[in-house]
């Protein structure tokens, strides 16, 4: 049970979204413009009327009592849940700033949440197993996700099937409706990952150098993930772990805390314009391992997690489940952020992409994975910029988005053509620098 009065975090909010469409829709919904007469309750109760495309607001209630299992009710109707408008009207509540008072709810809300709960203590006085109900019904519910979610795989392998059997040309003139229509019936399979690597297949722009090749490849990632999802019962349970996350099922961090000191290595924001994501980079300095914490801001507050680079702390984190997977979820705290001088140790550029690849083999989805690099210099290449090693004869390209970015000037500067310490993201486009400390001593410099 949640502590009553006690608001929920972006992140606990943007975790109940069923896909990646939902997420958006809500967020673009979490500032206080459409909502009028919102209030929430020391009992657990979230209420507010947005407005919508008619005539009367949309009347929206969330039951937050049970962190565990909230409630929703809206009058849109949407066969969603929760809709896009429980989400904005939480998201608002979740931001604070007396956006969302407290006060006594209105009548309608107020009945909802009275028949509600008396039909919750109802079915728990009437059930004769209450112990084994919940992980039952549980169990019921995973089977029938689990089923939508082949219905899903077995028609986007026809499609697939049907593209390259026509030639990949045929989808030239079918443009992105295509791959729209498909998006869409993978989000009402429950699959949204499926849906967001779709979408991405009808965004290729049509003029980009080797189009084809990247369709091909697009199409081999999406159906080697439905094979995984079809055979997931023989996988061992890593791979088996990050098919399901790659497929869109919610995991939540349950492996062992780690504590360790972490040095914060990067942070950088990118936005859809509806929801901005912030990704933290920290190595332990004890461990040598780097972890990735992710958190949110909708409507365009900024998420709440801020780590400065350069600073370290003591502190648990714990994985997410997955082969490989770096994502983890900050713990408790131990010492507060503090200035500190370590670096994480540096690796060759041919060793970096050899990591890489030992981490595809893990997770074959995989778009980068966090490497630092050692004594290597900035040079021009053409029109792009490489990381060449200073101590050998191998490099590696910066991929197009790193070459654009201002951070790129700073590297040569803080380079001026002697080795430097770099750290980023190493990928099948390239490397992305996201930090870099000059030889010696000297404090990180941001590059993103």
């Amino acid at each position: 049970m949640t502590q009553q009065g006690v608001r929920w975090t972006t992140d606990q909010v943007l975790a109940l979204a069923p896909d990646a469409a939902s997420r958006a829709a809500g967020g673009t919904l979490g500032a206080a413009g459409p909502w009028s007469q919102a209030g929430s309750s020391d009992e657990g109760a979230v209420w507010g009327l947005c407005e919508g495309g008619r005539s009367r607001p949309y009347r929206t209630v969330v039951d937050v009592a049970d962190a565990s299992d909230p409630a929703y009710r809206c009058s849109c109707g949407s066969r969603t849940v929760p809709c896009r408008h429980a989400l904005g009207l939480l998201l608002l509540w979740a931001g604070g700033r007396g956006a969302v008072p407290r006060g006594r709810a209105p009548g309608w809300a107020e009945r909802w949440i009275e028949e509600r709960r008396g039909s919750a203590r109802a079915e728990r006085a009437g059930a004769g197993s209450a112990m084994s109900a919940g992980p039952e019904a549980a169990r019921r519910r995973a089977e029938r996700r689990a089923a939508r979610i082949t219905a899903g795989v077995s028609e986007l392998e026809q499609r697939l099937a049907d593209l390259l059997r026509g030639g990949l040309a045929t989808a030239e003139p079918e443009g992105r409706g295509l791959w729209e229509e498909t998006a869409a019936r993978m989000v009402d399979a429950q699959a949204p990952g499926l849906a967001a690597r779709v979408r991405e297949l009808g965004a290729l722009p049509a003029s980009e150098p080797g189009r084809p090749v990247r369709l091909l490849e697009e199409c081999a990632l999406l159906h080697l993930l439905d094979q995984g999802w079809l055979r997931r019962e023989r996988l061992p349970d890593g791979p088996a772990a990050t098919v399901r996350s790659r497929i869109g099922l919610p995991g939540s961090a349950d492996g062992p805390p780690v504590r360790d000191h972490w040095l914060v290595l990067a942070q950088y924001d990118t936005s859809d314009g509806r929801l901005t994501t912030r990704r933290n980079w920290l190595h332990g300095t004890r461990s040598d391992r780097i972890v990735l914490l992710l958190s949110y801001g909708a409507a365009g507050r900024a998420p709440d997690l801020a780590l400065p680079v350069g600073l370290a702390f003591e502190a648990e984190v714990s994985a997410y489940p997955g082969s490989g997977q770096p994502r983890a979820a900050l713990g408790e705290r131990f010492t507060s952020p503090a200035p500190e001088e370590a670096r994480p140790p540096g690796m060759s550029t041919a060793r970096a992409t050899a990591r890489y690849g030992e981490a595809l083999r893990s997770d074959p989805w995989l778009e980068s994975f966090p490497v630092t690099l050692g004594r290597v210099v900035p040079t021009p290449v053409g029109d792009s910029w490489q990381l060449a090693d200073s101590d050998g004869d191998t490099a590696l390209p910066l991929t197009p988005s790193a070459v654009a970015r201002p951070g790129l000037w700073r590297l040569v500067a803080l380079s001026g053509g002697a080795p430097v310490t770099v750290f980023g993201e190493c990928g099948h486009r390239g490397f992305t620098p996201l930090v870099a400390w000059p030889e010696g001593a000297g404090e990180a410099v941001p590059l993103c």
